[in-house]
C-alpha cells in the first residue's frame, strides 16, 4: 500500500537534508575552470555515487544497527539530534561555511581529480546528515515493497539535486545572496521540526514500547 503522507515526509526530509539550493554555489566553486559538459559529467557521477551510498544504507542500515546492538529507537533519538544540529547550522549559516571549507580543501589537494567522488558525493551529498536521515526513514519502510518505495523517493531526491547542479549557475544567479539565505533558513526550520519528530518517535519506541 502507498502511504502518501509517509512518502511526502520522506521526500521532504531528504530534500531538506540534501539542500540542493545550498549545494549549487558550492558545486560551482568546486568546478571552476571546467566546461559545461565536464560539469555535467561531474554532477552525473557524483549524484549516482551518492544515490548508491544512500540506497545501501536504506536497505541495510537497520541490519547494521542490529549487528551493533543499537535499537531503532536509540538511533532515531541520535539521528534526530544530529539533524537538529544540522538545522541549527542552516538557520545560523554555519553549514554553508563548513561546506565551502570542505570544497576548498578538496580543490587544493586533489586538483579536481575524482571530484565527483570527493567531496561531491562524499561528504557534500551523502554526508552524515543524509545517511542518518536515510536510516531513520528506512525504519518507517519495513517491508520489501516499502523499501522499493523508499528507493524511488531517494532516486527522485537525487534527480532533483542533479537538476539543481546542472542549472547551478542559473539557480545561484536567480536566488542571489539574500534569496539563498532566506531559503536556507526556511529549510532549516523545517528540518528542525522533522528532527524533533524523529526524537519524539525514538523516545516512544525506546522507552514506551
Amino acid at each position: 500500500m502507498f502511504n502518501v503522507d509517509l512518502l511526502i515526509n520522506a521526500l521532504t526530509t531528504l530534500l531538506v537534508t540534501l539542500d540542493p539550493p545550498g549545494l549549487a554555489p558550492i558545486f560551482l566553486s568546486l568546478t571552476v575552470g571546467l566546461s559545461r559538459q565536464e560539469r555535467f559529467q561531474v554532477a552525473t557521477r557524483g549524484s549516482m555515487i551518492a544515490f548508491f551510498i544512500l540506497a545501501a544504507f536504506a536497505l541495510f542500515g537497520d541490519g547494521i544497527l542490529g549487528l551493533l546492538g543499537i535499537s531503532i529507537g536509540a538511533f532515531r533519538i541520535a539521528g534526530g539530534l544530529l539533524l537538529f544540529w544540522i538545522s541549527f547550522e542552516m538557520i545560523f549559516e554555519k553549514r554553508q561555511e563548513r561546506k565551502e571549507k570542505t570544497g576548498e580543501v578538496a580543490v587544493t589537494k586533489d586538483h579536481l581529480h575524482n571530484i565527483a567522488v570527493f567531496p561531491l558525493a562524499l561528504p557534500l551529498i551523502a554526508g552524515p546528515g543524509a545517511i542518518s536521515a536515510t536510516i531513520l526513514l528506512g525504519s518507517s519502510f519495513p517491508s520489501v515493497i516499502d523499501r522499493v518505495q523508499l528507493l524511488v523517493v531517494i532516486a527522485a531526491s537525487m534527480a532533483l539535486l542533479f537538476l539543481a547542479l546542472v542549472i547551478a549557475e542559473r539557480v545561484d544567479r536567480f536566488l542571489g545572496v539574500t534569496g539563498r539565505a532566506i531559503l536556507t533558513r526556511l529549510l532549516g526550520v523545517i528540518l528542525a521540526a522533522l528532527a524533533v519528530q524523529f526524537v519524539v518517535d525514538g523516545v516512544r519506541s525506546a522507552f514506551l514500547a
